[in-house]
């Protein structure tokens, strides 16, 4: 059992925890809410912590918000291998299928938006509708140059070093708060709204550092995966969400010509860490999506 970070404990009490088995594995799940079901899946480094602004307004709203620890990550179960979206997308269906729900609406941040995008192409009798934010698609975007501008790099440098073995786990550990501060303080905007010491207590966790990088190591598999993916276009309502002083129009841009339904925002004054930076803005851009389309 992981250790309960006290920040976590103080999540709001109308939040639901649960646990689902899936081939033996826990997969942590937080709902609130009761109506149209909405899979919430958060990215790296963050957890489900980081859609807990947007899950009570989905909850004031009719829906019921269904925040995930995607395998890895949080309280779910660590597993040695099945890091490549496709494995993260089917288990997170089967889950949602253990939950009672066949079709849903679906949102991801960061590395969740590649398993949300695996999710909508491998399962569209299933997916409603999809949000995607603040990142870009493994095997859909344009591979950066090595030699990127420092201002680039900033967001980029950590794709090579979470992919080597061992070396990042052994650099960091014990050292996990220096490494994850340096990308919350360089990759957002308003730093004193992101929820800082809850991903710094559950990467640190027995093999939280492994857990997370491992969605870094699968990425040749993804890739591989993604550049079939593609031959397939979207055909629910997709809407990519961006930062201005992240990613910009770079999550419209990787899904250009793969989703036949495409509308784009860029949400103003905000960095990466998008649900927590600029909670209000992107659920007045999230919220409306999501009633047009469930």
């Amino acid at each position: 059992m992981n250790a309960f970070p006290s920040t976590l404990a103080q999540a709001q009490d109308d939040f639901t925890h649960d646990y689902v088995r899936i081939d033996g594995r826990r997969v942590h799940c937080i709902m609130a809410g009761q109506g149209s079901p909405v899979l919430l899946i958060p990215g790296w480094p963050q957890t489900w912590y980081a859609w807990r602004h947007v899950m009570q307004a989905l909850a004031a709203q009719g829906f019921q918000a269904i925040a995930v620890d995607p395998p890895g990550t949080g309280f779910s179960d660590r597993p040695e291998t099945g890091y490549d979206t496709g494995a993260i997308a089917q288990t997170l269906h089967r889950t949602m299928l253990a939950l009672g729900h066949e079709r849903y609406q679906v949102a991801g941040h960061d590395v969740g938006m590649w398993v949300a995008y695996a999710l909508a192409s491998d399962q569209p009798q299933a997916v409603q509708s999809l949000a995607l934010t603040e990142a870009v698609i493994p095997g859909l975007a344009p591979e950066p140059s090595i030699f990127a501008p420092p201002e680039q790099n900033i967001f980029l440098w950590h794709f090579m070093f979470n992919q080597l073995a061992d070396l990042p786990e052994t650099l960091i550990a014990g050292r996990e708060r220096a490494y994850l501060e340096f990308m919350f303080n360089r990759w957002s905007l308003r730093r004193d709204r992101v929820a800082v010491d809850a991903y710094v207590d559950a990467y640190a966790a027995p093999g939280g550092l492994r857990g997370g990088f491992a969605y870094y190591r699968a990425i040749p598999e993804t890739i591989r995966q993604n550049r079939e993916r593609a031959k397939r276009p979207l055909g629910m309502p997709v809407l990519a969400i961006g930062a201005e002083h992240a990613t910009g129009d770079a999550p419209l841009a990787t899904l250009c010509g793969h989703a036949h339904d495409l509308s784009g925002v860029i949400v103003p004054d905000c960095g990466h860490f998008i649900m927590e930076e600029a909670a209000q803005a992107f659920i007045a851009e999230l919220l409306p999506f999501l009633q047009r389309t469930r």
